[in-house]
């Protein structure tokens, strides 16, 4: 098929500022096409959608589990299951009619199989048995797996050999019996005997080679007609859900959970003596009933008639119940999200998700004449998967954010060049579902070279592709355009007496850390502050003032930054700084003179702009102290009378108030010298005390004092 790859670009003509540039929205990948609303729409796995097969419903009916299904002719025998109260088999005409076929005490019909002359076969679990349906009147039971010695629990499959007989697939323990469907006084044969808990699956070969999937060693094993029995392969896996055999005899398989058995929940049970027992289910069936994931989820494994094996395909999120062949493709039925996949058999990991049921496990698939019939678990329901692709496959993106008012340019397309029609709407709220899609702009058809697109500059978008029979679609690129909004300055933190970087990257005596606030009134925080940038460790350095900024751009922009201060008495802005990329910056106090200022932090979009489109933002700093001059000391007295000196003094500082004050006599350790009033709390501050002295003579009295930003100042007296 011709494809078309068009590759255009978005211009504008904007009246206001432009954002940093066109971007570009792209839908390529399976994640992200996995995150829009597929309707008949199938999504490869390496990324690329196509009309889905078309699934409609077959009936209503009132199950909330369906765990079997099979085909005779225009009608269909699906198998319930339920918590409590029994089960059926359901029978589905051509035209939906849904009836009764049969009932049983037994909670689950596991397995239904039509056989080549009509007769329909139930098997129940646990308790196990299998009943012929008959038209009219009760079920017959032709095995009852209690009459047998190894009396096992469960019964998960049946099928017919070329002879017709029937094969009986078991659990706890693992057995496949050989039983005669038109005779019920016949003795089943015990055809094999495994160690494993179960034999989950099992298929006859048209030659009558027998195939069986086990669940606790995951061994798939070829058994002959006389019961010998070959390990075809031991899958990574523990538990083999399904088989499916195409005409050239390739086996494929599905396995499930990791090889370690997974701790499941027990489920009692009692015989005839008082002795209770407990027996583990498969982890498969515990998760369809549960709704829970099996753990490492699934694989699908190709096993070619040499019996080469190759495992095709990984899933990581779901559980393969069935597998059929149809038409030459193989198709998988999973869980918990219910799903169908059409795998690609030639190129491992290759796979289409072609159906989502809306129901969390599609638990088993017969073949129709018009395509694959498909049996649903919680809820149940009865689904027709058609062989033809569905005349109405849409598909919706998920919505993309914009972050800002945005522009909205042409597209750029990979796939068909015909048979995809492209629709679009924009909003601004983010959910257009419901009630809130009248708040958004109508759907409106486009083409690849309309731009912009016709829909409103907005923040939100969504595209829409509606896809023909045979067209392809693989990428969908937007090109938009941010509308240019101004930076803004969050918050701005000044520190006197710290300069950057430190010395040394430790916390101690020489550093100073610089934080935001964590309130608007609060001065700088020593930790973390709310906004959850880490304090900023800074050199003490009384000479140096450090300021610290966040800033952020609704653009995401590159942002560039100029600091300017002015004293709070005055209306002029200086300069300290500008161009500056960095959040924060040192410059020496010497250059202000001692007062009271506040600084401005201007951040500008400038790197990424012209002049005339630059925009900015700014924020001022609350008002801090520069102090560099130290405290004017007053005249220093000092004499001595009986033994005691005595010395008066004072000091007075013109920006801060005095922090304190020590004294030393005849060149000894320096003390603590408190002030007249003992509060030093003010910018001039007086002191008057005696100490003893010893010895005659003169004696030698120093001062020293600060102010509060370590300026300091000394005399000295000489006392007689």
């Amino acid at each position: 098929m011709k494809r078309l790859s068009l590759l255009l670009s978005a211009v504008f003509f904007i009246a206001t500022a432009a954002g940093q540039g066109t971007r570009q929205w792209t839908t390529s990948r399976y994640d992200e096409f996995e995150r829009g609303t597929p309707v008949n729409v199938a999504v490869r796995n390496d990324g690329q959608l196509e009309a889905a097969p078309a699934l409609r419903a077959l009936a209503q009916t009132p199950a909330t589990f369906f765990w079997s299904v099979a085909a005779s002719g225009g009608d269909l025998y699906a198998g319930t299951g339920a918590a409590s109260g029994g089960s059926k088999v359901l029978r589905i005409d051509g035209k939906g009619g849904v009836s009764t076929a049969a009932e049983f005490k037994e909670l689950t019909v596991q397995a239904v199989t039509v056989l080549r002359g009509g007769t329909v076969l139930a098997a129940t679990s646990p308790d196990g048995k299998v009943y012929r349906v008959n038209p009219t009147g009760a079920p017959t039971a032709i095995f009852d797996a209690a009459t047998t010695a190894e009396k096992p629990r469960y019964l998960w499959s049946v099928a017919e050999e070329p002879s017709g007989t029937v094969l009986v697939a078991t659990g706890v323990p693992a057995a496949i019996y050989r039983i005669d469907p038109q005779n019920a006084a016949t003795k089943p044969v015990l055809l094999f005997h495994s160690g494993d808990q179960h034999i989950r699956s099992l298929l006859v070969a048209p030659d009558g080679t027998i195939y069986a999937g086990s669940d606790g060693a995951g061994i798939i094993y070829r058994i002959s007609h006389d019961g010998k029995p070959f390990a075809l392969y031991a899958a990574p896996k523990h538990e083999i859900t399904a088989l499916a055999l195409d005409a050239a005899g390739t086996l494929y398989a599905a396995g499930v959970g990791d090889r370690k058995p997974p701790t499941l929940p027990p489920l009692p049970a009692s015989g005839q003596t008082a002795v209770s027992i407990s027996i583990l289910q498969p982890g498969s069936s515990i998760s369809a009933t549960g709704n829970t994931l099996v753990p490492d989820g699934s694989e699908i494994y190709r096993i070619a008639p040499d019996g080469t094996p190759l495992r095709l395909l990984q899933l990581r999120e779901d559980v393969v119940y069935a597998l059929a062949i149809r038409n030459g493709a193989l198709f998988a039925g999973t869980g918990n999200r219910g799903r169908v996949y059409r795998v690609d058999t030639t190129e491992p990991g290759g796979s289409t998700d072609v159906a989502h049921s809306e129901a969390s496990q599609v638990t088993a698939v017969a073949q129709t004449p018009g395509g694959l019939a498909l049996v649903t678990a919680n809820s149940g329901k009865v689904l027709q998967l058609s062989d033809v692709p569905a005349a109405n496959a849409t598909f919706t993106s998920d919505v993309f954010d914009g972050e800002a008012t945005t522009l909205w340019g042409r597209t750029e397309i990979l796939g068909s060049a015909t048979g995809i029609d492209l629709f679009v709407r924009s909003g601004n709220v983010e959910n257009p579902q419901g009630s809130a899609g009248a708040l958004w702009s109508d759907w409106k058809p486009f083409k690849v070279t309309d731009s912009p697109l016709p829909v409103p500059a907005t923040r939100y978008l969504q595209w829409k592709a509606v896809l023909h029979p045979n067209a392809q679609l693989r990428s969908v690129a937007v090109n938009y355009l941010q509308r240019n909004l101004p930076p803004q300055v969050d918050d701005v933190v000044v520190q006197p007496g710290a300069r950057m970087p430190p010395q040394s990257g430790s916390n101690g005596p020489g550093t100073v850390s610089i934080g935001f606030r964590s309130a608007p009134a609060a001065a700088p925080s020593l930790g973390l502050s709310e906004s959850g940038a880490p304090p900023l460790l800074a050199q003490r350095d009384r000479n140096s003032v450090t300021a610290r900024w966040l800033a952020h751009d609704p653009n995401n922009d590159d942002l560039m930054f100029a600091l300017d201060v002015r004293d709070v008495h005055e209306q002029t802005w200086h300069r300290i700084k500008d161009k500056l990329s960095e959040r924060a910056y040192s410059f020496d106090a010497a250059l202000l003179p001692d007062g009271e200022y506040v600084l401005r932090v201007t951040a500008s979009d400038g790197p990424v702009h012209t002049d005339a489109d630059m925009l900015i933002g700014e924020r001022i700093s609350q008002p801090f102290i520069v102090d560099t001059t130290p405290p004017v000391p007053g005249a220093l007295t000092a004499a001595v009378q009986g033994g005691r000196l005595h010395a008066t003094f004072q000091a007075q500082d013109a920006t801060s108030a005095i922090a304190h004050a020590e004294f030393s006599v005849d060149a000894g350790p320096w003390q603590y010298l408190e002030p007249v009033g003992h509060l030093s709390d003010s910018p001039a501050e007086h002191y008057d005390w005696t100490v003893p002295v010893s010895g005659s003579g003169e004696h030698t009295v120093a001062v020293r004092v600060f102010d509060r930003n370590e300026n300091a100042v000394s005399v000295k007296a000489l006392a007689r």
